[in-house]
């Protein structure tokens, strides 16, 4: 299992932004594609947005589309997930995971994970 670290996380009022990051430290992400997941308490762990290493193809779920972008930065060597316009219903630990397949999909089928890091939204 390759090693991910998520950062970023907090806390942040409704309406709000945050930048989560996800780095390799081991390994290059380029030849990777990325997935992020939440997770709220006791719900299931939801596949909100992903990035294709292959050709650089873009999925966002219905919940977050139009209110998070996803990026990918090389030279960095990290994943980005920018959110905005936060709603109390976008607090979970998030996840990134990393899997060499060609393209991503938003269902957990990732060979790597990053422990996760804590988004809650509150006023």
């Amino acid at each position: 299992q390759l090693q991910l670290v998520e950062s970023g996380g907090g806390l942040v009022e409704p309406g709000g932004s945050l930048t989560l990051s996800c780095e390799a430290s081991e390994f290059s992400l380029e030849y990777y594609s990325v997935g992020w997941f939440r997770q709220a308490p006791r719900r299931e762990r939801e596949g909100i947005s992903c990035i294709s290493w292959s050709d650089g193809s873009i999925v966002y779920s219905d919940s977050v589309k139009g209110r998070f972008t996803i990026s990918r930065d090389n030279a960095k060597n990290t994943v980005s997930l920018q959110m905005s316009n936060l709603k109390p219903e976008d607090t979970g630990v998030y996840y990134c995971a990393a899997d060499n397949a060609r393209l991503c999909v938003l269902w957990p089928e990732y060979h790597s994970w990053g422990q996760g890091t804590q988004v809650t939204v509150s006023s």
